[in-house]
């Protein structure tokens, strides 16, 4: 074969064989294509260390709104409509409460007797689905005469047996509504027994030490609380008011809750 023609096929082949070389280099490049390239480094970064996320990052839309629910709890602002002096006064000095410090005492002052108190009982039991956190409600019960301090040993009688908030609004009804005065020890006796509480077990809380002392201190209470009438609230042992000095129930109501915001403020 002529020596130049053989160079010549040689060198062609070399060129072809280069060219297939640089095609299977190509190929091996895009064997994964780049949508599957997400697919393979998902498992990577699954089995990687947990990596801290901050508040901001993490934020859903449930956290946004009890971030606006936080703000706007820290932000609530008093209405403006009740005046120190016209609305409520202030008690100087303030007196000590039966609240945790933590907590923002509302407390009545009631009769059951009081045809106010029976009256203004469902608004107050409406609030108390919907008081504002860090708020504590209790009943004081008055205490300015023998009829009065008997419906208050009563009160103290049925918490004592764990009945306070069963017979709580029945013994409303039963003075204002049946019209029956609960006016002596049998009376109350007889009372207690459609409750399931035998008349011993009456007896046995009425005539009580823990009773007694409960008593006691509603009476310092009415005291230092300035008790002129009933129903009354007094907020966090500083504050009172009334409906009469507010105008109704739905405006005490509301003075209540902006006494409560003022006493947050303070505390803050």
């Amino acid at each position: 074969m002529n020596s130049k023609l053989l160079v010549g096929i040689v060198l062609a082949l070399a060129v072809i064989g280069g060219s297939l070389m640089l095609l299977g280099d190509k190929q091996d490049e895009v064997v994964v294509p780049a949508d599957t390239t997400s697919a393979v480094a998902e498992p990577v970064m699954a089995e990687s260390p947990p990596v801290a996320v901050s508040t901001a990052a993490a934020t859903t839309p449930d956290n946004i709104v009890l971030a606006q629910a936080d703000t706007e709890q820290s932000t609530a602002q008093p209405s403006g409509r009740f005046k120190l002096g016209q609305h409520y006064e202030r008690l100087s000095p303030t007196q000590p409460t039966s609240s945790s410090p933590d907590q923002i005492e509302v407390a009545e002052i009631f009769w059951y007797g009081c045809n106010h108190c029976y009256d203004f009982d469902p608004y107050v039991e409406n609030w108390l689905g919907k008081k504002p956190e860090g708020v504590s409600f209790v009943r004081v019960p008055a205490v300015w005469n023998p009829l009065v301090k008997l419906h208050a040993r009563a009160f103290y009688t049925a918490q004592a047996l764990g009945k306070g908030d069963e017979m709580h609004a029945a013994f409303f009804r039963e003075i204002h509504v049946n019209k029956n005065t609960l006016g002596s020890e049998r009376a109350l006796s007889e009372f207690f027994g459609r409750y399931g509480v035998s008349s011993e077990a009456f007896k046995n809380a009425f005539d009580s030490l823990g009773v007694f002392t409960k008593l006691q201190r509603a009476e310092k209470l009415a005291q230092r609380y300035r008790v002129s009438s009933v129903p009354m609230i007094v907020v966090n042992g500083k504050y009172t008011t009334s409906a009469s000095q507010t105008g109704g129930y739905d405006a005490l109501m509301d003075a209540i809750d902006d006494l409560v915001i003022l006493e947050k403020a303070d505390a803050g």
